[in-house]
């Protein structure tokens, strides 16, 4: 019998999240806060051929969903991607791939809670320092909630999801009956090579498929609850995306590209008189549950690094399955908060961090679709899906662009620290010896 069919037997120390919750934990991750504010920066890229560029996207995220959730329903640990990096490449590899994540999670959490707060600015004014605390307000409820431990995530994601959709749905379907074919047209007012640009802004958007493996081991069953929650994320995060895509531009016309809260506008459109408050709901429901999985997920993978050599041992702690990673999640929380004053002083805004964590995102891809085309059965539906999954990320890599510098700088980090603390290790071995010489 193969390791791999070991790997998939529950252990001692079995996970309590079933497929419900762990689609719950992927809609929350990736339907995230692209909804919020990626409609209309995509529209003025491309106009309504940007709806191409959404399509695209959804069609290219389901083989890439496809590889992780067989990679993590074979192969489930707390190390995600960077676990399945050591077993194709071994160690180097698998803490880069590490290094490359987690320390995406902190810039990428304060991006997204600054998309939050602006919405909630909008609805009650107060301008940066109503955002500012309100992204301050997000990181601490995501924070406790994790520290709670993660049965208490799941449920609290399940509901967050659940009133996401409820309020997307309720937004489109009251807001479509005002769409007008006009405008729709001209399709591609700045040519069909606009199409690019915009899928570029986009993947921001289709990031989290991979986030959710670091916590396969959570799962009661992964090898049967990874892949439904996998398929059935899928199927709504497009059908979502596609629709309030649509929407904002079949309703809002030219003013889309102009809007900066697509989603408010949508819904004052469709319900009338001032929507602005239900619109900053909505927004911090979409924000919670980002910031709610990413959280999770780097927590647990911060403490696996820490487990296997990666990082300081002292995160080990809440690397096994049912434990609770506070000391890895302290760090990501104080990371995210740092972000955040970094660009609150400088004044620079979300979109570098945007980009900053869009550029490791596609690096993690990267690595973890090679690995799945190396551990996969050859013959096979989930192999077949990496092949086609290694298409999507290269197309990705390239429109990254000057943006993989920051990736670039995460491994010369990483493999400066596997180096220096090598070298520790090799002088506390010989001081060892030599003492027991004495």
């Amino acid at each position: 019998m193969s390791s791999d069919t070991n790997e998939t037997r529950p252990s001692r120390l079995s996970g309590r999240l079933t497929a419900v919750q762990g689609t719950a934990m992927y809609v929350g991750a990736v339907l995230g806060t692209g909804v919020i504010a990626l409609p209309a920066l995509a529209a003025e890229a491309a106009g309504p051929a940007s709806l191409l560029a959404w399509l695209a996207l959804v069609l290219l995220s389901a083989p890439l969903a496809a590889t992780f959730a067989a990679l993590g329903a074979r192969h489930p640990d707390a190390g995600g991607v960077s676990h399945y990096a050591r077993l194709a490449f071994g160690d180097r590899t698998a803490a880069v791939v590490g290094w490359c994540f987690y320390l995406a999670v902190p810039p990428g959490a304060s991006a997204a809670a600054l998309f939050g707060g602006a919405y909630v600015s909008a609805a009650l004014g107060g301008g940066r320092t109503t955002t500012t605390v309100t992204a301050v307000g997000l990181m601490a409820v995501v924070t406790a909630s994790n520290a709670v431990g993660v049965r208490v995530t799941g449920r609290f994601q399940f509901a967050l999801a659940g009133l996401l959709v409820a309020l997307l749905l309720v937004a489109v379907a009251f807001s479509l009956p005002h769409a007008g074919a006009d405008n729709l047209r001209p399709f591609a007012p700045h040519g069909w090579t606009a199409i690019a640009p915009a899928a570029a802004l986009l993947v921001w958007s289709f990031a989290g498929w991979e986030a959710i493996t670091h916590l396969a081991g959570e799962f009661r069953s992964p090898g049967r609850d990874l892949p439904r929650a996998t398929t059935a994320a899928v199927v709504i995060v497009g059908v979502l995306y596609l629709a309030v895509a649509f929407a904002v531009i079949a309703v809002l016309g030219p003013g889309a590209a102009r809007s900066e809260a697509p989603l408010g506008e949508l819904m004052a459109q469709g319900l009338g008189g001032n929507a602005r408050l239900l619109a900053a709901v909505a927004a911090l429901l979409l924000t919670l549950g980002a910031m709610n999985a990413y959280f999770a997920g780097a927590a647990k993978l911060g403490a696996a690094l820490g487990r296997d050599g990666a990082l300081p041992a002292w995160l080990t702690r809440g690397s096994t399955a049912g434990e609770v990673p506070r000391r890895s999640l302290s760090v990501v929380s104080s990371l995210a908060l740092l972000s955040l004053g970094a660009v609150t002083l400088t004044g620079v805004g979300a979109r570098p961090l945007v980009l900053l964590t869009t550029g490791s995102f596609v690096t993690v891809y990267a690595v973890g679709v090679a690995a799945a085309i190396r551990l996969l059965p050859k013959r096979g539906k989930a192999r077949a899906a990496a092949l086609v999954a290694l298409v999507a990320v290269v197309i990705m890599l390239l429109m990254s662009g000057r943006y993989l510098l920051w990736p670039l700088a995460v491994t010369g980090a990483a493999l400066l620290y596997l180096r220096l603390d090598g070298r520790r290790a090799d002088r506390a071995a010989m001081a060892r010896a030599g003492s027991g010489r004495q």
